[in-house]
């Protein structure tokens, strides 16, 4: 069974469980699912594209469409070949098909949509579980994205503002072909002050951080990296070292069997035991990762089920200080996939594994 064939299984058997004769697929992130990778958006940032598919418990399949956006699927995105009957409309019309197609079936989605159960979670709960071609393209997005953070930090100088570093990150990104989805910069003070910084025009003085999601054939990894021109203070010091061995804490703790609740009570005793117990409600604190930059956040008492095959991006932080990678978990252990090639790492021990984390960048 190849790798489309599996999803149109799952999927399937999702609507023989729930009772439903057809399912609609409407977030970007569904889309490149299904599709093993197709991109549905022309606006990066929607959360919808100008196409979705729908798929049949009796067995036909659709790609719903506009005039405009119906050539670019079918050739560069492959998904004339994959089998997908198309069903387009002019660009300046409503598409009926949707309507056409599902009449007297019972439909299910992944967004909100008239007369549809509300699909969303069960289908996150589809994608989070990556097939081994999932996985090799997991791990080549996250090499890719690595390295290009690396190289956008190492070109940093003083002086620059928030939003060339940015542009630094973008382009290095991009270079690679992974698209930086999320690209934010803050430098000095703002380090200290906001969890989430876009960029602005300040200039950086000494202590930047780099953050960046990149997105592959729909694959989303995050990582984060520090740089500090000239010695590194004690206070900054001790933060980023408690940060990195509360960060190395909950990769390990991150086994299946588990679930994301009982992660996340690892996480909080980790915060305790570095001393900062409060600060892990300043920020959310990551959790799994597939077509979204998270597909389900690591929550106290969460049910979601921590397994082999699965990615996650923790990132915990304390005030000034930030640890950031991601993670393929196995049935033995896990995986680092954003590691960045010569960057410094500070080595935690947890338990009988030592979990290498990024170290801030000294830079004299």
């Amino acid at each position: 069974m190849n790798e489309l064939e599996n999803k149109l299984a799952r999927i399937r058997a999702l609507l023989d469980q729930r009772h439903l004769d057809a399912l609609l697929l409407q977030r970007v992130s569904s889309f490149a699912w299904a599709s093993c990778g197709a991109a549905s958006y022309i606006n990066t940032a929607s959360t919808t594209g100008e196409a979705s598919l729908l798929i049949t418990r009796a067995g036909p399949r659709y790609l719903i469409t506009n005039n405009i956006e119906a050539p670019h699927y079918a050739r560069e995105e492959g998904l004339e070949a994959q089998g997908w009957e198309f069903r387009l409309e002019p660009w300046h019309r409503a598409n009926p098909a949707v309507a056409e197609l599902t009449r007297g079936l019972k439909l299910g989605a992944d967004l909100a949509y008239p007369g549809a159960l509300d699909l969303s979670t069960e289908v996150a709960r589809l994608r989070v579980d990556l097939l081994p071609e999932e996985q090799a393209r997991m791990r080549a997005v996250s090499a890719d994205s690595a390295e290009a953070l690396g190289a956008a930090a190492r070109a940093v100088q003083p002086g620059m503002s928030e939003m060339e570093i940015a542009a630094l990150i973008e382009y290095e990104a991009q270079k690679r072909v992974a698209q930086p989805i999320v690209a934010l910069v803050a430098t000095d003070q703002r380090i200290f002050d906001y969890r989430h910084p876009l960029p602005t025009a300040k200039k950086l003085e000494r202590y930047a951080m780099l953050i960046v999601c990149g997105r592959r054939q729909g694959l989303v990894c995050s990582l984060t990296r520090l740089v500090y021109f000239g010695r590194l203070p004690d206070e900054i010091r001790r933060k980023a070292e408690a940060t990195a061995r509360v960060d190395a804490t909950v990769i390990a703790a991150t086994r299946p069997g588990k679930t994301l609740g009982q992660v996340f009570g690892d996480l909080q005793q980790a915060y305790a035991q570095a001393g900062y117990a409060d600060e892990w409600q300043l920020h959310h604190q990551g959790g799994s990762a597939a077509y979204e930059a998270r597909e389900f956040f690591g929550l106290p008492g969460s049910p979601e089920p921590v397994k082999a095959g699965q990615v996650f991006a923790w990132n915990p932080s304390i005030t000034g200080t930030k640890s950031e990678d991601t993670i393929l978990v196995s049935q033995d252990g896990f995986e680092v996939l954003t590691a960045t090639p010569g960057w410094p790492v500070w080595p935690v021990t947890v338990g009988e594994r030592t979990v290498d984390r990024p170290a801030i960048l000294e830079v004299y």
